[in-house]
């Protein structure tokens, strides 16, 4: 199940550390100043958790691969994440890796 804005409402509510209004509130101030530096080119770091980072990309060449025609891409700009050592090992914890 993934989690949700709504879920992490519920979960602040539910450990007692803000009311349900105040949790919603909280919520999405968050995602709106992660969306807003995001969208200014800012990286965002979350300390223990990972960083955002904002990359331009350039125009190039691709190919339609129904009809095959050739194309180009426009550039753009995309957000890649990468998430942090303490989470990677959290993630692969228990984790058997091939020998």
């Amino acid at each position: 199940m993934p989690l949700t804005k709504a879920s992490l409402v519920q979960a602040l509510f539910e450990r007692e550390i803000l009311s349900k209004a105040e949790a919603a509130r909280a919520v999405d101030t968050v995602f709106y100043l992660l969306k807003q530096n995001l969208a200014r080119g800012e990286d965002v770091l979350i300390s223990g958790f990972g960083k955002w980072v904002v990359r331009d990309k350039k125009e190039r060449r691709g190919r339609n691969p129904q009809t095959g025609t050739d194309l180009i891409i426009n550039a753009r700009r995309v957000v890649t994440f990468r998430a942090s050592g303490v989470l990677r090992r959290l993630i692969n914890q228990g984790k058997n890796t091939p020998s």
